[in-house]
């Protein structure tokens, strides 16, 4: 589905993402604590154990995998397999509601990241709450999401194949038009950019410049916010 909602790039995008995040320590052997949520496939977690690794070279952050489907969890599993970190301790999974984390403690996370899964939250507002509280004064909130097109043009073209074209295909291809078309309709319900910026500024979170960085005209945005130390 993110192939034909991202036009094919949503995986440029996630390595963007975490090329900006930038995760790992080089000066402690403590490392980061990050909190990844609905990563339940690991595409995230993985690129930032990559990175914090290879870039680094810090053998010592750690990623907490967290989402409600414990069949995408599973596949996570299944897929860490083929990656360094899947018998370490330095890759976990948990089952758990973003919108009430009770077996993360206040406090106790560098980094909390989301991508192409806060849109699906029932109560957005309550998860950018739990956010800022398992994470610790001067972590970072980060999301990676399907956002407003930025272009009058490209958002005609871009709407026409969303709402006319995703939803036939997932027919043809899936037999399932109803998930396509829930796909469409969720991006299209979510905050804009400066709507959503302004939910994070709500849950209490500082954000640095005006707040978010639009990818390929605003199809997808990266959010960011600091929990102030």
């Amino acid at each position: 589905m993110n192939d034909l909602m991202s036009l094919g790039i949503h995986r440029l995008w996630k390595d963007h993402f975490v090329r900006s995040l930038d995760p790992g320590s080089i000066s402690t052997k403590q490392g980061w604590k990050i909190l990844d949520i609905a990563g339940g496939t690991g595409d995230i977690a993985f690129r930032m154990l990559d990175h914090a690794t290879n870039i680094k070279n810090d053998l010592h952050t750690s990623v907490i995998v967290s989402d409600i489907n414990p069949n995408m969890l599973e596949e996570g599993k299944k897929r860490s397999l083929e990656t360094p970190y899947s018998k370490s301790d330095r890759l976990s999974f948990l089952e758990a509601n973003a919108e009430e984390l009770n077996t993360i403690q206040d406090n106790s996370i560098d980094l909390y990241t989301v991508a192409f899964g806060i849109r699906n939250f029932t109560d957005k507002q309550r998860a950018l709450e739990e956010a800022y509280r398992v994470l610790k004064p001067g972590g970072v909130f980060a999301c990676l999401e399907f956002s407003k097109v930025n272009n009058n043009l490209f958002d005609a073209i871009y709407k026409r194949w969303s709402f006319g074209a995703i939803p036939m295909i997932g027919q043809l291809v899936a037999a399932d038009r109803k998930s396509y078309q829930y796909l469409v309709e969720s991006i299209e319900k979510f905050p804009s950019q400066t709507e959503f910026r302004a939910m994070i500024e709500k849950a209490g979170f500082i954000v640095p410049g005006k707040g978010f960085e639009n990818l390929t005209n605003g199809i997808a945005a990266i959010h960011k916010g600091v929990k102030p130390a």
